[in-house]
């Protein structure tokens, strides 16, 4: 109820940052912890939120020499800014290493989908749990946006990939990125599904969406010295150390803030050689005008949701 549209006059670029014209924007449940004052970074009122976009560069300051008016880019980090660039808005105002080209064959609602979910799969799967091909990956929650991501990621980097959803249309959707094996995380048997799957060795690697709800049969799943990575998490949850002990396993957290400078570099490197090869190719499961914000909020939040939800502008 708080997201409310408003005019606002146009935002001009200082000597080294650029102005987009935003046509489409990213919607992350981040965006909506941060909105609601539950995450720690708390931007003063009232902000524009939105760190996720894609659109044209309209503007640059005079010190800008690598970026020109028309390029196609796509957002993502936040700057200087606790909410990002503020991509809920018709342009915005970024800092360079802010921006990154967007491939032609990719749509600016695809662009928009990119920064915070495939940002958190990258690093989740590579620079935190240093997944290697020829590894089994569990992907628990693989229908939405992060989720599609990381089956995208690892399919492209030579791993074997366990997904799970909850639907019959979620299942399709993560058969459709590649998945090896789709298991649906609703059924009773669904552990010894995933064992069954890896020959009762267990999975290297597990993404976790849920870990309040997952996290202790996470720990059963992995084989030894697996890694969980906590992706997302909503309350707390009870886990027997035994599970991690006996398998020299690690459950290891992670935050795209919490990310070096050459981590992101790596990150978009990487995201950047997936769109030009096709080997990644962001799912947009609903789209709301930019008016509609607040429904997009209540969306992003709701059980089920498939693929990347984005504000077209």
């Amino acid at each position: 109820d708080v997201l409310h549209l408003e005019d606002v006059p146009d935002p001009k670029p200082g000597p080294s940052e650029v102005v987009v014209r935003i046509r489409a924007a990213g919607v992350n449940p981040v965006d909506t912890y941060i909105r609601s004052g539950t995450y720690a970074r708390k931007p003063p009122l009232p902000y524009i939120p939105g760190s996720d976009g894609a659109g044209e560069i309209e503007s640059v300051g005079a010190e800008v020499t690598n970026i020109s008016a028309g390029d196609r880019v796509y957002i993502a980090g936040y700057g200087n800014k606790p909410s990002g660039a503020g991509t809920y808005a018709e342009r915005a105002v970024c800092a360079t290493s802010q921006i990154y080209p967007l491939p032609s064959r990719v749509s600016f609602a695809q662009g928009a989908a990119l920064g915070v979910p495939y940002g958190t799969a990258y690093r989740a799967l590579f620079q935190r749990a240093a997944a290697q091909p020829g590894e089994t990956v569990l992907v628990h929650g693989a229908t939405g946006g992060v989720g599609v991501a990381a089956v995208q990621l690892a399919r492209a980097r030579g791993l074997r990939v366990i997904g799970t959803g909850g639907t019959d249309r979620g299942l399709a959707l993560v058969r459709e990125q590649g998945a090896d094996v789709v298991v649906n995380h609703s059924a009773s048997n669904h552990i010894d599904e995933i064992l069954r799957a890896t020959g009762g060795r267990g999975v290297d690697v597990i993404v976790e969406m849920a870990a309040h709800i997952n996290l202790d049969k996470d720990l059963s799943l992995l084989a030894p010295r697996g890694r969980v990575v906590v992706v997302g998490n909503r309350g707390r949850v009870e886990i027997d150390p035994r599970q991690a002990m006996g398998r020299d396993a690690a459950v290891l957290g992670m935050t795209l803030f919490n990310a070096t400078d050459a981590d992101v570099a790596s990150i978009h490197a990487a995201l950047g050689a997936g769109l030009a090869n096709g080997t990644l190719t962001p799912v947009i499961g609903r789209e709301f005008p930019l008016a509609e914000g607040a429904r997009a909020h209540e969306a992003v939040m709701a059980s089920g949701a498939l693929g990347k939800i984005v504000l077209l502008v």
